[in-house]
């Protein structure tokens, strides 16, 4: 599995370095285009799931512990979990941001039959994924419920919620713009919370949390190990990562709003970032001052990995159910919402069971990287290489471009 990932990753660098030589000042369009605040927030809100808010406390101890595993001696615990969420894994999402934008349309390639099925089989158990992440990570988030006899059953109820009303939300896509705005001000609300507590009091000062941050720099001093897997749990990740690749790349895709190529590489890497790094930095100082997180920040933590769930299991839903044509107008509202929360609730219940593993759904999707690339050079080398633009029927107006219906 090493050889193969490891195939993967330097296919998508030089991928995307092609990329940025032949196209890397066409402008990129989408379907649906809105303006670029609102596209970035429904990357990152949609590319993101609760692992971003609870993970971190729970691995920075595992990378400090250098004996156990000197491969992180390079770097401190914090530029770590950074390389691990952060900049250039965020590459992946604009290879197929740009090829659903400006390439697909002309090959079609995620079109033909036994192609459309393996990438909607990828969507829909990495939805499920994520709705198990959510389930096994609810005993941190809420301990006092753990402990009660009544527990599992609860946190089984808000897994359940969660995929019913994803599944809702699907059914209309203005719904998209809402759930994407709001997590993306409940995230950084959550931050400023929790900066506020740790930078505030008695605890910390505002320079503390510059010095927290100026940790960073270990990542982009040694950005060129993270391009390859470090270990095995570094190759969980990053099969993790192309896992989400395509489904987030065909979604956000849509939503292009005229960015230059280059610009949309570096919205992608830069604008997430921001965040991530804040929130890093500010688990980091709880995690190595021994400040707790319970009671409030707890619930708080909780409440906005809830929602960044719903966000995307509400995108990626939307996304299979559009490319299956497994829409309300044909099945109706009812049996739409019942046969997806069944179908999800049961893949949850696999991943629960260890029956299933993301590993396997990211090494799939590398093989459809290298077939599309076979593919492209072998029927459609000529037609790619006369692109010049984005698709002419994708305009932008931007007296409607807000408007998501």
């Amino acid at each position: 599995m090493t050889t193969w990932l490891s195939a993967g990753l330097i296919f998508t660098y030089a991928s995307i370095a092609f990329i940025l030589l032949k196209w890397g000042r066409i402008r990129c369009v989408g379907v649906t285009p809105v303006r670029t605040l609102t596209f970035i927030a429904i990357l990152f809100t949609s590319g993101l799931d609760v692992g971003l808010i609870m993970f971190p406390l729970t691995e920075f101890a595992g990378y400090a512990d250098t004996a156990t595993s000197p491969e992180y001696s390079f770097a401190n615990p914090l530029a770590i979990e950074f390389g691990f969420w952060g900049f250039l894994i965020w590459s992946f999402y604009f290879l197929t941001c740009f090829y659903f934008c400006v390439i697909e349309p002309r090959v079609k390639f995620f079109e033909i039959p036994w192609v459309k099925f393996i990438n909607n089989v990828v969507i829909i158990g990495t939805c499920a994924f994520t709705a198990y992440l959510l389930l096994a990570n609810l005993p941190w988030y809420l301990p006092s419920l753990e402990d009660t006899s009544v527990g599992t059953g609860i946190f089984y109820l808000i897994v359940l919620a969660v995929i019913s009303g994803a599944v809702y939300s699907s059914t209309s896509l203005k719904y998209v713009r809402i759930l994407s705005l709001s997590t993306t001000w409940l995230f950084i609300g959550l931050i400023a919370l929790m900066w506020a507590g740790a930078f505030l009091g008695d605890n910390g000062s505002v320079g503390a949390f510059i010095n927290t941050t100026a940790m960073m720099g270990d990542y982009f001093g040694n950005i060129e190990q993270f391009l390859l897997p470090l270990n095995d749990y570094h190759e969980f990740y990053l099969f993790w990562w192309f896992a989400w690749s395509i489904m987030i790349g065909q979604f956000t895709s849509r939503f292009v709003g005229g960015l230059r190529t280059y610009q949309v590489l570096a919205a992608m890497l830069i604008f997430p970032s921001i965040p991530i790094a804040t929130w890093f930095s500010v688990l980091y100082f709880y995690h190595d001052n021994g400040l707790t997180t319970g009671g409030l920040y707890n619930l708080a933590m909780a409440f906005v990995g809830i929602t960044f769930v719903l966000n995307s299991l509400d995108s990626l839903v939307r996304l299979y159910t559009d490319n299956l044509n497994i829409t309300v107008a044909r099945f109706g509202k009812a049996k739409y919402i019942i046969g997806n929360v069944v179908v999800l609730s049961l893949l949850t219940m696999l991943f629960q069971l260890d029956f299933l593993k993301i590993q396997w759904v990211g090494a799939l999707v590398i093989g459809l990287f290298f077939i599309c690339a076979g593919y492209m050079a072998v029927t459609k080398a000529r037609k790619v290489s006369n692109i010049e633009a984005s698709p002419k029927e994708n305009k932008i107006d931007f007296t409607k471009i807000e408007t998501l219906n």
